[in-house]
């Protein structure tokens, strides 16, 4: 994989213990190599296969609930921005696998953070670890047990340096399809 620099760290948010955890890691690395954080929620829980909101509304009713989850997301997330103020936030409305790519493909970011919130945990309709295994960039996940239950991706590994995870790179417990994992 060749990467030539990095801009923005992606973070899909959560309303969860692990989503909070999630999201520390994400404005950390953001901070700590001076990137945008990019704050992405879906109209639909990505976290849910069942969850098909927006799914036959009309324009104006979608407007409507866009306007609404994106103002819960600002006001979620704003105050533990804390003086960090290179941060965007996005509400998308299609299916999380097309529009992560989009957001991709647009340099919106170019390492994803997202939160384990259960050892089954779904992301995009499938399993969190396939879905991450089969994005085209680095993911980090975080949870479900600690804050220290930290996943990375094989490109993520790559990477793990530079994105203050360095320590992680090189631990056993690689798990299918190039996971890593720290104890917690």
């Amino acid at each position: 994989m060749t990467m030539t620099s990095l801009t923005a760290v992606g973070f899909c948010a959560h309303y969860s213990t692990q989503g909070e955890w999630a999201f520390k890691l994400a404005l950390a690395m953001a901070r700590r190599n001076a990137l945008q954080l990019n704050i992405f929620h879906f109209l639909s829980n990505p976290y849910d296969p069942a969850d098909r909101a927006g799914e036959g509304l009309d324009k104006d009713e979608v407007r409507r609930i866009v306007v609404e989850k994106e103002m819960e997301l600002r006001l979620h997330y704003d105050p533990k921005l804390g003086d960090y103020l290179d941060v965007g936030f996005r509400l998308c409305e299609g299916r999380e696998w097309t529009e992560l790519h989009r957001c991709l493909s647009r340099r919106e970011f170019q390492v994803l953070v997202l939160a384990r919130p259960n050892h089954n945990s779904t992301f995009g309709g499938k399993p969190l670890d396939e879905f991450m295994d089969r994005f085209a960039c680095p993911v980090v996940v975080v949870g479900p047990t600690s804050p220290l239950d930290i996943w990375l991706n094989s490109p993520a590994r790559l990477i793990a340096d530079r994105l203050g995870l360095g320590g992680l790179a090189g631990m056993s417990g690689v798990r299918q399809g190039g996971w890593v994992r720290q104890a917690g």
